[in-house]
């Protein structure tokens, strides 16, 4: 029996990748040490950092006019970096779809005045917001997609001012038009790679000399490995570029994932026990929180599920029920596996269910 794992993140790794690194872990392109002990100012090692790099400008459409910056400190760093580096008038604009905003825009506020924009859902369910908030400000702020609230934004107007994306959880997981956005940053432990990598997209000429901590100034990192950076994050990073380009890029990515989301939906829509919680266009295609209704009785569907071999079912400790992340390394076989999963857990509690 196949083990799936449905954690927000880190998430699943494809296991082509994953053999592929433990075959090369003790000699590393065939030099007798691991990609662990490799230096980062190495020959072999600037080859990755090359095609990792490539990979993803080829994956995004990235046009050279956005330098790449390959940090530590997760995406919650850049909560703080991007108000560091982009003030002017230290004014912004954030747009509170959730827990992972908010926590953005709080620590925005240690460096400027916060105008908080709530969004607009239309009569599809899309989200959205009113662009006449987002004046007078260094930059707007939108997460794309919430993990825990299990949102996306299906609508983002345009704004006289640069677009700040977050996009941890939706990166490669579908089409984002780059060149929308004055930059976009994502933790890498959902679709890219393991955790301890984050990547930052960022037009250069929003790139300012300023006079900042070395680390925390994105001018110190434009085009150059400022320090020692995480290694072997980058080096798997590049190995699972390498596998999507394989699978046929991102967009191939968001045909499956949309495939995958809408089996757990339509199951959880005609379903007598669990219940989505979320309707509408805004639906997440990587992450859908869902619940039975009754504490206990989620806990039992969690253990069920265990005893099926899937795991990490529950939803954030902040909100409770349930939540399946299905990211770019769940095959479409695990979302129909939960859906079996699901269908027997309600057989075997006596309620019925319709065929679907």
């Amino acid at each position: 029996m196949s083990t799936y794992t449905y954690s927000a993140g880190p998430g699943m790794l494809p296991k082509e990748v994953m053999q592929e690194i433990q075959q090369h872990l003790l000699s590393f392109e065939h030099e007798g040490v691991s990609i662990i002990e490799t230096s980062h100012r190495s020959e072999s090692f600037q080859h990755v950092v090359d095609a990792l790099e490539a990979r993803l400008r080829r994956l995004m459409y990235i046009p050279e006019s956005y330098a790449l910056l390959w940090l530590q400190g997760g995406a919650t760093l850049q909560f703080s970096m991007l108000p560091m580096n982009l003030r002017n008038r230290n004014r912004f604009a954030y747009i509170d779809t959730g827990i992972w905003s908010k926590k953005a825009l709080e620590d925005a506020r240690h460096f400027g005045e916060v105008n908080v924009i709530h969004p607009i859902i239309d009569e599809t369910g899309g989200m959205s917001f009113e662009p006449s908030l987002a004046q007078d400000v260094d930059y707007l702020h939108v997460t794309l997609n919430n993990t825990i609230e299990g949102t996306r934004f299906t609508n983002i107007p345009d704004v006289d001012v640069p677009v700040i994306a977050d996009a941890s959880s939706n990166i490669l997981a579908e089409r984002i038009d780059v060149e929308r956005f004055g930059m976009i940053y994502a933790g890498a432990q959902k679709n890219i790679g393991p955790a301890g990598l984050t990547v930052v997209i960022i037009r250069r000429d929003l790139i300012q000399s300023m006079e900042l901590p070395s680390y925390l100034h994105y001018a110190s990192h434009v085009d150059t490995l400022f320090n020692t950076p995480s290694t072997f994050s980058m080096y798997v990073a590049e190995r699972v570029l390498k596998w999507v380009e394989d699978q046929g890029g991102v967009e191939a990515m968001e045909r499956l994932n949309r495939e995958k989301s809408e089996r757990v939906y339509s199951f959880l829509e005609q379903s007598h026990v669990f219940t989505p919680l979320v309707s509408g266009e805004r639906r997440s295609l990587t992450n859908i929180p869902f619940t039975t209704g009754d504490r206990d009785r989620d806990r039992n569907f969690q253990q069920f599920a265990r005893e099926h071999g899937l795991l990490e079912l529950g939803g954030h400790r902040s909100v409770g029920g349930l939540r399946a992340s299905l990211y770019n390394a769940m095959p479409l076989e695990g979302a129909e596996r939960l859906v079996d999963v699901m269908r027997a857990f309600e057989e075997e509690t006596n309620v019925s269910h319709q065929n679907i």
